[in-house]
């Protein structure tokens, strides 16, 4: 930061003049919106203002109409917008206006570069990435070669000028005192952006895109003005005088966002409690989505008044993904952010608007099943949160859970794999990794696939969690095919081949003896696998034990976590553990069944993805295995 004379310049970040760059280029066909997102914010700014002044009544006693005015000055190709709502700070305009997407810039930068260079490949005509990532304001930048930012914050006596090309950085400087309340957005266009200093342009962009804000919006061009909106509350309007595209506008508008809503949900409860609620599940994940703060979408309001969009106690963590508003008829007007944490008003409107949310996302499931396999892959993580957290609602929310399997492509759902059961089955099995692919090759999947039984595959970090919460479904235990000891033989299907290698291979018990008493102290127990097949051996974990898995992921958020007891399984129908036990039979304890115990656990770490214990050990004793077996 440097002093000037006209207050102090600051630099942008590398990547934040990457970010502008890809901005200012990516939305080319839809320049119009900077208009929208200006007009979105200013709205904002006069909510939270009407909400202040519920606590203080000085703040707006100096102008108490909220409204918005679009300036034109067509000669010196200006646009301004104005609002007399809740004003910034000379710290707020730093923080608000100098940093991009805060939570990640340069892995944002990054996304957003991948997307450009996408948009490109398929000559799509705009990119909806922009708003999911909160860089609303920055498409400024696509009309305009200068923005000038001038604010005073409600009840200081201070205003501050914030000033930028994009490029270069921002100036801060003081501005006159006599400034009035609010915000003003001076932009300076460039010269193929004079299609919006016409008067008719800029009323039609209002009129399509911010139609439904709930204050007027003025427009005054050549000393002439007049308010362009209906300034009514579009949830406050019957959903049948309501179109999608006056909808789908009031949702870009909540959630900054440029895309479509996949689900929009309108209705008023009224009774012991009467509410409006008008909610949306966007069709692309928010840029916030996995935020450490999950903090959800939902604005509150009380008879049309913003009060909050923080309140935690009306959206659960797990339905963050929502966004829109909710408006009380019955709470006061001053009530206190913190008061509504515990307010039983809030407590029952929440309970009823997360009803009325799974209800729909059920008879979407039902309907649509295309279209709710596209909401699951974008937001069925979070979802998977509640199952975990909610145990008033983990019976509701199970049904609407999809997996992948290893018997059918696309998605199933429990009462899918249930209706396919085998005969004999009981349990729903499910294997829980990092990658499909790796699981699908897992080797404590031979046995199921021998017998045709299926198995869900879970790849998320969330299913270690929610998993061990629930024991079962519509009378069907749970059952992960890397934990405990898996008995398959009840399950109709062809055991004769499993029958005749384990009699092949005869007694195995002195082997697993010598085999724990070259890894004591590396695994818990050795023992005969009935999960394995094909492969020689599997590293699994007692019932109940922490998998590897979870504990990566708890040590990764800073948590000591230890691993669970480990079993390695081995093969009595393997050729190499047959030919093991006939050497112990022979020879008995030996250096060599040593080697090869050691080799069978670093082999079932690597088929797991893990390093060998000691790679440098592993690798010679591989080495001295081979050149004996190549040994003339």
């Amino acid at each position: 930061m440097a002093e000037t004379q006209t207050g102090a310049h600051h630099e942008f970040q590398a990547e934040v003049n990457r970010i502008l760059d890809i901005v200012v280029n990516s939305l080319y066909s839809k320049r119009e919106v900077f208009l929208r997102e200006l007009i979105s914010n200013a709205s904002d700014a006069c909510d939270r203002l009407r909400y202040e002044a519920q606590l203080d009544d000085s703040l707006m006693r100096d102008d108490p109409d909220l409204s918005i005015t679009v300036s034109l000055d067509d000669k010196n190709s200006q646009i301004t917008v104005t609002d007399n709502g809740i004003g910034m700070s000379r710290d707020e305009l730093v923080a608000n206006l100098g940093t991009i997407a805060g939570s990640g810039t340069a892995k944002f930068a990054q996304q957003l570069a991948e997307a450009e260079k996408e948009k490109a490949k398929k000559e799509r005509s705009d990119i909806s990435m922009i708003g999911q990532f909160g860089v609303g304001f920055y498409a400024v930048f696509m009309v305009a070669g200068s923005v000038t930012v001038t604010s005073r914050k409600a009840g200081s006596g201070e205003a501050w000028t914030w000033t930028s090309d994009g490029r270069t950085g921002f100036d801060v400087a003081q501005a006159p005192a006599d400034t009035p309340r609010g915000t003003a957005i001076t932009l300076d266009l460039k010269k193929d952006s004079k299609e919006f200093a016409d008067r008719h342009r800029l009323e039609t962009i209002i009129k399509t895109y911010s139609g439904h804000i709930g204050l007027p919006v003025w427009v005054a061009a050549g000393g002439e003005s007049h308010q362009v909106n209906e300034a009514a509350a579009l949830w406050t309007r019957p959903r049948s005088a309501i179109s999608e595209d006056e909808y789908t506008e009031f949702y870009r508008h909540v959630s900054h966002g440029f895309d479509e809503p996949w689900l929009t949900l309108h209705n008023r409860a009224e009774g012991v409690i009467a509410y409006t609620n008008l909610l949306f599940i966007p069709t692309s994940a928010p840029y916030d989505l996995f935020d450490p703060r999950r903090q959800h979408g939902v604005k509150l309001y009380v008879r049309k008044v913003f009060i909050t969009d923080e309140c935690e106690g009306l959206i659960p963590p797990w339905l963050r993904f929502l966004r829109g508003i909710v408006d009380s008829e019955d709470l006061p007007l001053n009530v206190s952010r913190e008061v509504l944490q515990r307010n039983p008003v809030v407590e029952r409107i929440s309970r009823a608007v997360v009803k009325r949310v799974l209800s729909e996302l059920g008879k979407k499931a039902k309907k649509d099943a295309e279209s709710y396999h596209t909401f699951w892959e974008t937001f069925g993580a979070v979802l998977k949160e509640g199952v975990y957290e909610d145990h008033q609602r983990r019976d509701t929310l199970l049904p609407l859970l999809r997996f992948h399997s290893t018997t059918r492509d696309g998605w199933v759902s429990l009462d899918d794999y249930i209706a396919a059961m085998k005969e004999g089955q009981d349990s729903i099995y499910l294997l829980i990794g990092d990658r499909l692919e790796t699981m699908r090759s897992n080797p404590m999947l031979e046995a199921f696939r021998a017998k045709g039984v299926e198995v869900l595959l879970l790849d998320h970090p969330v299913d270690e969690f929610w998993t061990m919460s629930v024991e079962g479904y519509e009378e069907k235990t749970l059952v992960n095919v890397a934990r405990g000891d898996i008995d398959l033989a009840a399950i109709a299907g062809d055991d004769a081949g499993t029958a005749d290698k384990e009699e092949e291979a005869g007694d195995i018990t002195p082997l697993i003896a010598m085999i724990k008493l070259a890894l004591e102290n590396k695994v818990t127990d050795v023992r005969e696998s009935k999960r394995l097949t094909d492969s020689a051996c599997c590293l699994v974990v007692d019932e109940g034990e922490m998998s590897m898995r979870l504990q990566k992921i708890l040590q990764s958020t800073g948590q000591d976590a230890m691993a669970g007891k480990r079993i390695l399984e081995i093969n009595p129908g393997h050729a190499l553990i047959r030919s093991l036990v006939e050497r112990t039979r022979s020879e008995g304890s030996s250096h060599q069944i040593e080697d090869m115990a050691h080799l069978l656990l670093d082999q079932a770490l690597i088929q797991e993805g893990e390093l060998p214990q000691d790679p440098a050990r592993f690798a010679k004793r591989m080495s001295d295995t081979m050149a004996k077996a190549v040994a003339p």
